[in-house]
């Protein structure tokens, strides 16, 4: 990847060791401390390696948590288009840890 691609993307690490790469842009959008972490401004190191390990989420929820961030930028702009959003799935047995990490992710 150039260094202009890895700008672009960023790499979320959870506890358990596995990465998901994702457009830095919808990271930015779909959560409040990530945007801190990987803002323009930010002096975290996180914003100039483009790697966040979050210690505190496991693989499934953090894929669970992509796929969201997925799902809320393709539709965002339903407003503007008129169209149904469709229902995202949350499997029950999922949705408490979830919603903490929505929490600590401020999303």
């Amino acid at each position: 990847m150039s260094t202009e691609d890895q700008d672009k993307y960023v790499t979320l690490i959870s506890s358990d060791g596995f990465s998901y790469v994702i457009k830095r842009s919808i990271a930015i959008a779909a959560s409040g401390t990530l945007k801190s972490m990987l803002g323009e401004d930010s002096r975290f190191r996180e914003s100039s390696e483009g790697r966040v390990t979050l210690d505190t989420i496991d693989g499934r929820l953090l894929e669970k948590i992509c796929e969201y961030m997925h799902f809320s930028d393709k539709w965002r702009h339903t407003s503007v288009t008129g169209e149904d959003v469709p229902e995202f799935d949350i499997p029950p047995e999922m949705a408490l840890e979830l919603l903490v990490a929505a929490d600590f992710l401020d999303s």
